[in-house]
């Protein structure tokens, strides 16, 4: 089974090798694969995960299949080993997979064409932390030493997962903090006021109502008053601090209306970031190297 399926498995070399690439692709560089077709396979609701990847196949020459799970046999019952093995018979080059299972590709090690991981379970995401990491690296030139606090639903939540291994191995100071309920005895705890003053990288999570709105003991105003951003705490902020989100928003929620696109937000160009990244993954599993 070849692909990317979580960031622990690369060494700190090949994911700078990776960020390289990305921002080679950023400045211009193209490469084509026009005889290949690659499936995107999202078995949750994604925006931008799902059309990132379809973005960055476009801009590489493949043909895209975009998988409806609504209309196929997944509804018959179907597993997710027969769904990406069809596919293989059918000859395409790669799937995207996006699912709510920790660690799915475990099912999936017989399978012989590559595997991206769109995002599993609360357990990895690993291109939303190659698109943070690109984004923190355009801003301050380097890794170490930055302080990165994560805000929210930490114990939900991959992309807190993902980054906080990856970070660390980097040389990052990694902290969190949020509410009691969604921490799960993570270490490495600050208070929010703490966090605005000290962090160079505050990264808010999206509060996943879906997974557990009928056991928050917070409202939204009242998380948003605990630990939302708004104008008074961008101000408290570190002169060059970032802030980034891997989206989408609760506006309102984790943080002000008025705040998702200030001066000190790099929400969007997070996004901007994932097509490159995803280029460079999906180019470097294409050419073997991955």
């Amino acid at each position: 089974m070849r692909g990317l399926l979580r960031l622990s498995d690369l060494s700190t070399d090949k994911i700078n090798e990776l960020l390289n690439y990305a921002s080679k692709l950023k400045k211009g560089f193209r490469i084509s694969y026009p005889d290949k077709k690659i499936a995107t396979l999202f078995f949750e609701n994604s925006t931008r995960t799902r059309y990132s990847f379809q973005t960055a196949m476009m801009n590489l020459g493949i043909k895209v299949i975009d998988f409806d799970t609504s209309s196929s046999s997944v509804t018959k019952g179907e597993t997710l080993y027969d769904t990406v093995r069809t596919f293989q018979a059918l000859g395409v080059d790669g799937v995207v997979i996006r699912h709510s299972q920790d660690d799915y590709y475990k099912e999936l090690e017989s399978i012989e064409i590559p595997i991206f991981n769109g995002g599993d379970g609360k357990a990895n995401h690993p291109t939303q932390s190659l698109l943070d990491l690109m984004t923190i690296r355009e801003e301050f030139g380097d890794f170490k030493g930055l302080k990165v606090c994560m805000v929210g639903d930490i114990s939900h939540s991959r992309v807190a997962h993902s980054n906080i291994e990856v970070m660390s191995r980097l040389g990052m100071e990694c902290f969190v903090c949020g509410p009691d309920e969604f921490m799960a005895g993570e270490p490495n705890r600050v208070g929010f006021d703490e966090a605005v003053k000290c962090a160079d990288v505050l990264m808010m999570l999206r509060v996943q109502f879906e997974r557990h709105a009928q056991h928050m003991s917070l409202s939204e105003a009242e998380y948003h008053a605990a630990f939302g951003l708004n104008k008074t705490r961008v101000a408290q902020m570190k002169e060059r601090a970032i802030i980034m989100h891997p989206a989408p928003v609760n506006r309102g929620v984790e943080i002000a209306d008025d705040v998702v696109e200030c001066q000190k937000s790099r929400i969007y160009k997070q996004m901007e970031n994932g097509v490159f990244v995803r280029m460079a993954v999906i180019s470097d599993v294409l050419d073997g190297n991955l």
